[in-house]
């Protein structure tokens, strides 16, 4: 009978208990194979308020709090020194969810014992040139990985480019999303157009959810919307420096524009099903471009119809379950939100091809899954070495 083996996964990300779902999934589809620990830092800064460590009912893995220093910096900030008693407690394999070139990831990579395989992720889907010292860290957490995961397509293509990437095992891995608590539910879209003073009769809601920014496309939106001639209704849902500029915006349009802020994470799929198409118009930058697109695996959960940019990973991540679109066209959405504003059939079409999408690629047990076979793959390589 194949033993047991222990797996220890490290994130800053932990501190937020729907974040730990990666780890509590993998514990579950692992059951039996797998016994999953997760180390969340007690207390870390978080971009909007401080973050304090707190265990949900139900969590299938193991969750211990270590400290973390400086934590109002992603780059700089340390774990504190029992993360060397914890990684030295008999882990099968080591699995560290934070950049190799910040200087966590390189206390990871010296802290855990050199016989112990450690798997590091990424999101970094543009080529940079870091300074000191975290270009050495990179390359010091690289060479002592025994694999890796990219959180995007674009992402592997892109650090397969770097020095000594290629030489590990690598898998791409998607992110996840809860499909029971993203899923079609008209019902609590309808009350959501009650609430916002919408009657279901009117035309069609074309819906945004994100930050308000210009990077994620917030003025291309308003510019394909202004020049549409086929009625509709926008719901433009986040939070960000533009909002001022969204609310005066909507201010012209009356009553056919509502703009919602403060909307927990909880609330998303209420949002998500009050929209008949939901856009993703984000723009590549010098310093950025789309890394994934987590509000595009939730609209296709709830059933909604997505359009989205050619920027980054969103391509990858629309597959045929969307439209892609020029990410720089306003004429090239306006048509396409048009085209579907007058067609029901073709929205309930996509609606379809995108709910079976997330189920079947993006669900948590499906991405828990997949995590367990390359870490499988990783181990049973070693052991062949």
């Amino acid at each position: 009978m194949k033993r047991t083996r222990r797996l220890i996964t490290l994130s800053h990300s932990y501190v937020v208990g729907l974040n730990r779902r990666l780890a509590n999934e993998m514990a579950r589809v692992g059951e039996g194979a797998w016994d999953v620990t997760t180390l969340a830092p007690r207390f870390f800064h978080g971009d909007l308020s401080p973050l304090t460590l707190r265990l949900e009912p139900g969590e299938a893995a193991r969750t211990e709090g270590v400290r973390a220093f400086f934590s109002r910096s992603l780059h700089t900030f340390l774990y504190g020194p029992e993360l060397r008693a914890h990684l030295a407690r008999g882990a099968d394999l080591v699995h560290v969810w934070e950049e190799p070139y910040v200087l966590a990831g390189l206390e990871a990579a010296l802290l855990t014992p050199r016989h112990v395989p450690r798997v590091f992720c990424s999101a970094q889907n543009l080529s940079k040139r870091y300074p000191p010292p975290f270009a050495q860290a990179e390359r010091f957490v690289v060479q002592r990985s025994a694999g890796w995961v990219a959180w995007g397509e674009t992402v592997r293509d892109n650090l397969l480019t770097r020095p000594g990437y290629a030489e590990r095992p690598s898998r791409f891995i998607p992110m996840g999303v809860d499909v029971e608590l993203f899923r079609p539910d008209r019902a609590a879209g309808a009350s959501l157009h009650q609430e916002l003073g919408w009657t279901e009769a009117g035309p069609p809601v074309v819906g945004y959810l994100g930050r308000f920014v210009p990077e994620k496309g917030v003025p291309l939106l308003m510019a394909a919307l202004d020049a549409l001639a086929t009625p509709w209704r926008a719901l433009i849902v986040g939070g960000g420096p533009m909002e001022e500029a969204l609310r005066g915006w909507a201010a012209r349009h009356g009553d056919r524009v509502r703009v919602l802020t403060g909307v927990p994470h909880t609330g998303v799929p209420r949002a998500l099903n009050a929209m008949d198409l939901l856009c993703a118009p984000s723009q590549t930058t010098p310093r950025w471009r789309e890394q994934f697109g987590r509000m595009l695996a939730e609209g296709f959960a709830c059933g909604v119809p997505v359009l989205g940019s050619d920027s980054g990973e969103i391509p990858r991540t629309v597959g045929d379950a969307g439209l892609v679109l020029p990410e720089a066209s306003v004429s090239a959405w306006t048509g396409a939100l048009a085209d579907l504003l007058e067609s029901p059939q073709r929205r309930r079409e996509l609606a379809e091809r995108g709910r079976e999408r997330a189920v079947t690629r993006f669900s948590w047990p499906v991405v828990a899954r997949a995590h367990l076979d390359f870490f499988d793959a990783v181990l049973d390589g070693k052991r062949q070495d």
